[in-house]
Formats: structure tokens, sequence, C-alpha cells
């Protein structure tokens, strides 16, 4: 009875230790799936590693189905994206029907598509053009959706960066760029229809970068500091990602919506950069996604919508090697393509480490390996 008793306890040690990834994490946060590299894991690593975490919500750039297969009966949320380069064909009904067909349909429902991103940053770039073909592709897609009786699980958006704003302090002021006027309120009339949400690319790590005199480390970090007070409101801001969802809070109500929901599709800090690039460390990035977990783990609100908890994706799972533009640019990724973290997050067992090598896994199975030699002894006691 000793032996059985020493085993049943052996085993609820070794069960609580397997659960415990599970208890430790639990957040609400999403997660940027990046894929502009030629080093990363393959798809179905990088479901282990996302399974680790507890992260069950995942934000594409494409519709990879390769990505797509690998995540089948994983209770995973998918974002998935149609590039700006899809737009003007996205604006055929027969060429979107098309698209769905081929790209989502086959997936579902054994892969939670749950939402299609329409193009990316639209009205960061020059081309009117593709400003004019937004909306119709949005709703082109949508229709197409709804013929196929998949409006009820999948939605459509389309993400923006924060150069949408003409006006974004204080928070209660913001407004969007008097030129974008027309295509965003026909926008905004769109995601009313059809209840989505509207989604916004923020990095307070720019308005860092560009002004590091002027803007404190510590309100951009979600570190302690004396915070804003917004003259208007006098709602008091202790960081900027929130004051930045806020002004586009208000920039909608402007526009006479009030039930449309504003959530973050990217944020992150970059762990290393140019020389010009003032901030970005490891250390920086390491404070700005941690004490950015613990907000999502509160089920924090920003000042302006108090009860409505944050929703976000954080930018990016890994670093992307191919990437263009600045250092910084290719150094976004909470890991390292062969799954070591790229700092340490702050806060224990949110990023337990995924371990590709062939010594580790020699160790584990040694462990695994002494534990059934254990129990066969204590059974034959």
């Amino acid at each position: 009875m000793a032996a059985c008793s020493l085993l049943f306890r052996l085993l609820l040690v070794l069960l609580t230790f397997s659960d415990l990834p599970a208890q430790i994490l639990g957040l609400g946060v999403g997660i940027n799936y990046g894929q502009i590299a030629n080093n990363l894991p393959s798809p179905s690593r990088v479901a282990y590693l996302l399974r680790s975490l507890n992260i069950s919500r995942v934000k594409l750039y494409d519709a990879d189905p390769n990505v797509l297969v690998a995540f089948s009966n994983t209770n995973v949320d998918f974002i998935i994206g149609l590039g700006n380069e899809y737009l003007q064909n996205m604006t055929d009904p027969v060429k979107a029907q098309n698209w769905v067909l081929q790209r989502v349909q086959p997936h579902l429902p054994q892969t939670r598509i749950t939402c299609i991103t329409v193009g990316n940053e639209v009205f960061k770039s020059n081309d009117t053009q593709l400003w004019s073909n937004l909306l119709p592709a949005m709703q082109t897609v949508y229709r197409t959706l709804v013929d196929l009786g998949l409006d009820k699980q999948v939605t459509v958006t389309t993400a923006h960066s924060l150069d949408i704003l003409g006006v974004s302090y204080p928070p209660s002021a913001g407004a969007f760029r008097q030129d974008l006027g027309e295509y965003l309120h026909a926008i905004l009339n769109f995601h009313a229809q059809v209840k989505s949400p509207f989604l916004i690319n923020a990095y307070p790590y720019f308005a860092y970068k560009y002004n590091p005199n002027e803007v404190p480390i510590d309100y951009v970090l979600f570190q302690p500091n004396q915070g804003t007070v917004d003259s208007i409101t006098n709602l008091k801001y202790d960081n900027m990602l929130y004051a930045q969802v806020d002004a586009v809070y208000s920039a909608i109500k402007a526009m006479g919506h009030t039930d449309i929901e504003v959530r973050v599709s990217e944020t992150g800090w970059p762990s290393k950069g140019d020389e010009n690039e003032v901030g970005a460390t490891p250390e920086n990035a390491g404070l700005y996604n941690g004490n950015l977990l613990k907000r999502i783990e509160q089920k924090q609100g920003t000042p302006a919508k108090p009860n409505v908890p944050i929703d976000i994706y954080v930018f990016a799972l890994f670093n992307e090697n191919l990437k263009d533009g600045p250092t910084s640019e290719r150094n976004y990724g909470l890991y390292y393509p062969d799954g070591t973290p790229v700092y340490n997050i702050g806060v224990q067992g949110y990023l337990p480490e995924l371990v590709f090598s062939s010594d580790s896994t020699k160790n584990a199975l040694s462990v695994f390996s002494l534990l059934i030699l254990v129990i066969a002894y204590l059974i034959s006691a």
C-alpha cells in the first residue's frame, strides 16, 4: 500500500507539472505570425510553441495553407490577410468568390478562421487608386461570405496605421486626416453595418524613436511615471498606447459612430536597431512587452473605455531576417527562429523556451525513462 500511495503521489506531481503552463498563462493576448524569413521553424513546430504559451489567437498576413493545415483542430482563432496587391481583384465578385473558395472554405471548420483583413495600412501609401479599391474589396469579400453562409463565423475588416490620424493629442480631440475623411466615413459605416472591429497598428516606439528628448521613456514602456492628463476630459493616461487607442475612438465618434470597437492588430518594440534607432534594445523590448502582458492579463480598458478590455495582438512571434527597411524591422520577434527567447519577458512562465536541439531531446527522454524505471520498481515492490 505504501508503494501504491507513493506511486499515486508521483503521478499526481507529474500531472500537476504537465498542466502548469495552462494554469500560469491564460492570457488574452494575440500574436502576429509573420513569415518574411528563410530560417523559421515549420508551422507544426510553431503550433507546439503557441500551445506551450497558451496563445489561442494568431494573425497572419496571408492565408498560407501550410499554416492553416498545421493548426487544424487546435482551437486557435485565426485572422488571415489579403495583401494590398489583391485589392483590385477583390472588387470583382467572381475573383473574390474564387479566393474564398480556395483559401478559406477548405480549412473550415477544422481551422478556426474568424476574420479576414482586406489590405494592410492602405492609407500609408500615396496610391489613391488603392484607397478607392479598399472599401469595395471589403464589401465584395463580405458579400461572398454571406453567399456561402460563412459570414456568421468569419468577419471582414482592414488594419490601419496610426498615420490616419490628423490629431492625436489630447486623446479626446482625436481626429482623422481631412484627406481621408470620405474614405474612412464610408468604411466606418461598413463596420457598423457588419459589426466588425476597427483595427489599428499602434507603436509607441515610433513616437519615442523620433522624439526621445520629448517623450518620456517610462511613459511608452508602461513603467511608473507621472502620466499625462487630458485637458478636456481630465482623464489620466499612464502610457502612450492607451492614449493612442482613445484618440482613435474619439476620431470615430467625431464621424458619428459610438458602436465600433477599436482593436490593436499590431504593437511591439524592437530588440535591435541601427545607430539612429534610439531605444531599440532587448531591455526596452522586454519591458514593453512584459508590462503589456501584465495589463492584458488584468483585462484593463483604456481611460475612456474602462469597461472594454483592450484587445491586442503583439508583433511579432519571430525575428524575420528578410524584411526590408532599417535593422529594427527584422528584430521585433519574441523568439529567434531556433525557438529561443530574444529576451526575458519579465513574467515567470509566460514564454517557456521551445527546444529543438537533439541533446535536449535526449535529456528529456532520459528523465522520462528514469521515471518509468522508478514507477516499475514501485509497482514490483
